[in-house]
């Protein structure tokens, strides 16, 4: 697939009544409850292009956590934002939402049905995939342990610098999350990058996007830490412009997007690939003789 421009990525004006958007509009936060907290993209994703966010708070004392998907339903038409994107935002239809879980995130590919379920939500638009528990009587968790992805046994983080999905490219530099700066960073960072750590763990980083099959045909994928999940939708109507949906609910309390460059990378990414490259560990980056600038920009992106 042919690299598209840089866009610099917000959450749309239009959320839920309990989020709180900050002065940039790249980070949302809900103030109360556990519910109300849906937010979209402020433009619609094209074909390959990934909406990334990551954790930045969590809440004690709730049950369930962050959901994340598609709408064909352009937020700025929603006469009201619903209360929650499952099921209240799925049942209207053209929406595809799923509940991001602590363990059975991925998406087991079954060759027998797998046509006949294509075809199935291709017609119906609003079905979802997935044959799992039903979370909080809310949401429908996908499937299984392992399995469905290209990409089960991700590489080094500084040496496998794409994660491919079909016919998509994207830089992984930003993909995986990273752990605040500390004693154990080393230990952490390791941890992220090979999804040991629950999903829902803050500073877990999670995606979202399209991948085009058909025509008019498409394919949601959701990306954990920098690895693919599997098409958790499948035949997806791709005529209408698809917008990310960023459910905050529960136990997530604020998220924030993450920027991902496609195209050339800025020198300032460029450098701090080229340091990176050539140390122990992002914490190691504190013993070299460099601007201070920079040292806080290679151990926080």
């Amino acid at each position: 697939m042919e690299p598209f421009p840089d866009q610099f990525m917000e959450f749309h004006p239009i959320h839920g009544t309990n989020v709180i958007l900050d002065h940039s509009g790249t980070q949302a936060t809900r103030v109360e409850s556990f519910a109300n907290g849906v937010c979209f993209s402020k433009h619609p994703l094209k074909p390959g292009e990934i909406f990334l966010i990551e954790i930045e708070d969590k809440e004690l004392g709730w049950c369930g956590h962050l959901r994340v998907g598609l709408t064909a339903r352009d937020p700025g038409g929603l006469e009201v934002v619903p209360e929650y994107s499952i099921p209240d935002l799925t049942d209207v239809g053209d929406s595809w939402v799923f509940a991001i879980t602590r363990n059975h995130n991925k998406v087991i590919e079954d060759p027998v049905a797998e046509g006949e379920e294509a075809g199935e939500v291709g017609l119906a638009g609003g079905h979802r995939l997935g044959r799992g528990e039903v979370e909080v009587g809310l949401g429908v968790e996908l499937d299984v342990n392992q399995g469905g992805g290209n990409n089960s046994k991700p590489k080094t983080f500084f040496t496998d610098s794409h994660l491919y999905i079909e016919n998509v490219r994207i830089p992984r530099d930003k993909l995986v999350g990273r752990s605040r700066p500390g004693r154990f960073s080393h230990i952490l960072d390791d941890l992220y990058k090979t999804n040991a750590l629950p999903p829902t763990a803050r500073r877990s980083r999670i995606g979202v996007l399209y991948v085009q099959k058909e025509r008019d045909l498409a394919d949601m994928h959701i990306v954990i830490n920098g690895e693919d999940m599997g098409a958790s939708a499948k035949g997806i109507p791709a005529v209408q412009p698809l917008f990310a949906v960023v459910d905050v609910f529960a136990a997530t309390k604020c998220v924030r997007i993450v920027q991902v460059e496609y195209g050339f990378s800025s020198l300032q990414t460029l450098c701090r690939k080229a340091i990176q490259k050539n140390i122990v560990h992002r914490m190691a980056i504190d013993w070299l003789e460099l601007p201070e600038a920079l040292k806080h920009y290679c151990k926080y992106e």
